[in-house]
C-alpha cells in the first residue's frame, strides 16, 4: 500500500503541524499495525505519543508488539500518566512481562503497582523467569479443558472465557495436577458431537516445551513442527501458559536480526534506523570496532617479527591481503553456516568433532583449489618457488581456516555464549595472524630466507 511510504507522511506532517486530531484518525486508518510502527519510527517521541493515541484501542495493542524494545519504551514516556496507567492494564501479560525488562526499576515498580490484584497476579510467575527463556514469551490467559467434559459443554466453557484467553484456536487438555494429556483445536469442537467427551476426540500435544527452555530454541521448535500454539509446562509437567506461533516467530525474528549485527561486527539497533540518533549508532559500533582494533594488533606483532624476510623478498608483502582476505573469508563462511546450522537445530555442540572433521575436509579441498591457482599465476609471474610458497600456504590456511570458523560457534554454544560473537569478526582477526605465520613459515623453508 502506497499509504505509508508517500502520500501518508506528508499528510500526517500537516496535521501535526495543525493539531488537527480528527485527520490525524483519518490518515491512520488507512494502515496496516506494521505499517503504522514504521510510520511512528520517522517521528520525533512526543509526534509518536500523539499519534498513538488517536488510535483505535485494537489497532494500538497491534502496532504496539510491532515496535522495538526501545521504542517502546520511549513510547510509554511521551504518552500521558493516565494513558501510560491504562494501556499498561491492557497490554497481555507477557508483552507487559517484556515491557518492564525494558523500564527503568522505579518506573517498572510503579506500573505494576498499578495493575488491578488479578493482572498482577498472571504477570508476576512471567517476572520470575529467565529473560532468555520463553518462559518469559507465554500467556497465562488460556482456555484448558478437562477430558471428561463433553463437546457441546466444553464450547460452551470457550465461549464464556474466549474474551480473556489469547488464542482459542489451540486448547490444551489437563487433568486434575494440570498436566497436559492432549491437545484439542476448536474446529473439532464446532464441527463435532456436542455429546462425545473431549478425551475421546482430543489428540497428543505434538510438542510442550518448559518454561526455562531457551527461548530461541523452543520458538525454532514450535515454528518447525507447524502448531499454532505450543503448552508451556512447569518442572513438574504441570501446565503454566501457551506460546503462539507469532510469539515464536517474533522470537526468531529478534534472534537473527542479532546474529546478523554481530556477525558485522555491531550491537543490534534497539528501534528504527532513521530513530536512532548519531550517538545512538555509533555506541552500537565502537565498542566493537575497539575490540577488533586492539585484536589486529596481533597482526602488526606477527609482520614486525618477520620484517626480515619482507626485507630479503619484498614481493612477499604483495601477498599478504590475498593470503589474509582468503583465509578470514573461509573462516568466516564455515562460521556462518555452523551458526545457522546450530540455530535450525541440525547440528548439537556434541556433533563438534563430525563437524571440525568435515570443515577440515571442506578447507583442503577449497585449499586445493585455491592453491593450485594461486602456484600457476604466481609461477607465471614470480617464478616456481614463489609460486610454491602461495599454492601451498593457500592449501594450509585455508584448510586451517575452515576448521577453526566451524568449530568455534559449537565451542561458543557450550560455554553458554552467543556464536554470532565467536564468527565473523574474531575469527576474521585469529585467520589474519595465523595466515601470516604459516605464510612466513613456508617462505623462510622454501626460499631459505
Amino acid at each position: 500500500m502506497a499509504f505509508m511510504e508517500a502520500d501518508a507522511h506528508a499528510a500526517i506532517a500537516d496535521a501535526l503541524r495543525r493539531r488537527d486530531l480528527a485527520a490525524l484518525k483519518v490518515v491512520l486508518d488507512g494502515g496496516t499495525p506494521g505499517e503504522i510502527a514504521r510510520l511512528l519510527g520517522r517521528e520525533d517521541s512526543s509526534d509518536r505519543a500523539v499519534l498513538y493515541r488517536v488510535l483505535p484501542t485494537a489497532t494500538a495493542r497491534a502496532v504496539f508488539e510491532e515496535l522495538e524494545p526501545e521504542m517502546r519504551v520511549e513510547l510509554f514516556r511521551g504518552l500521558r500518566d493516565e494513558d501510560t496507567v491504562r494501556f499498561f492494564e491492557e497490554l497481555d501479560p507477557d508483552d507487559r512481562a517484556q515491557l518492564v525488562d525494558e523500564l527503568p526499576a522505579a518506573v517498572a515498580r510503579q506500573l505494576m503497582n498499578s495493575l488491578s490484584p488479578h493482572e498482577r497476579e498472571i504477570t508476576a510467575p512471567i517476572l520470575g523467569y529467565p529473560k532468555r527463556s520463553i518462559g518469559r514469551y507465554m500467556s497465562p490467559e488460556l482456555v484448558e479443558l478437562s477430558p471428561r467434559l463433553t463437546i457441546g459443554d466444553a464450547l460452551s466453557h470457550v465461549r464464556h472465557r474466549n474474551a480473556d484467553a489469547e488464542t482459542v484456536y489451540v486448547l490444551p487438555v489437563i487433568d486434575d495436577q494440570r498436566k497436559v494429556v492432549g491437545i484439542i483445536g476448536l474446529r473439532e469442537l464446532v464441527m463435532g458431537r456436542a455429546d462425545v467427551l473431549v478425551g475421546d476426540v482430543m489428540e497428543p500435544a505434538r510438542l510442550i516445551v518448559h518454561a526455562l527452555d531457551d527461548a530461541e530454541e523452543a520458538a525454532r521448535r514450535i515454528i518447525d513442527s507447524r502448531v499454532l500454539a505450543a503448552p508451556v509446562v512447569n518442572g513438574e509437567e504441570r501446565l503454566l501458559g501457551l506460546v503462539t506461533v507469532d510469539d515464536a516467530f517474533r522470537i526468531q525474528e529478534e534472534a537473527e536480526d542479532e546474529d546478523a549485527a554481530r556477525q558485522g561486527a555491531a550491537e543490534p539497533l534497539r528501534r528504527p534506523y532513521l530513530s536512532t540518533g548519531v550517538i545512538g549508532l555509533v555506541r552500537s559500533r565502537v565498542v566493537w570496532l575497539l575490540a577488533l582494533a586492539v585484536s589486529a594488533l596481533l597482526t602488526v606483532q606477527v609482520l614486525g617479527y618477520f620484517e626480515d624476510a619482507l626485507e630479503k623478498v619484498v614481493t612477499l608483502a604483495l601477498f599478504v591481503p590475498l593470503l589474509t582476505g582468503t583465509a578470514g573469508n573461509t573462516g568466516a563462511q564455515a562460521a556462518t553456516t555452523v551458526t545457522r546450522a546450530l540455530a535450525t537445530g541440525e547440528v548439537r555442540p556434541s556433533d563438534a568433532l563430525l563437524v571440525l572433521w568435515r570443515e577440515v575436509r571442506v578447507g583442503a579441498v577449497l585449499g586445493g583449489l585455491l592453491g593450485l591457482l594461486g602456484f600457476g599465476l604466481a609461477s607465471l609471474v614470480f617464478g616456481v618457488p614463489l609460486g610454491g610458497v602461495i599454492g601451498l600456504t593457500l592449501f594450509a590456511i585455508c584448510t586451517l581456516a575452515a576448521a577453526v570458523g566451524g568449530v568455534m560457534p559449537m565451542i561458543a554454544r557450550l560455554v553458554r555464549a552467543d556464536p554470532a560473537v565467536f564468527s565473523t569478526p574474531f575469527i576474521s582477526t585469529f585467520c589474519d595472524a595465523t595466515s601470516l605465520v604459516i605464510y612466513f613459515l613456508i617462505a623462510t623453508w622454501i626460499l631459505a630466507i
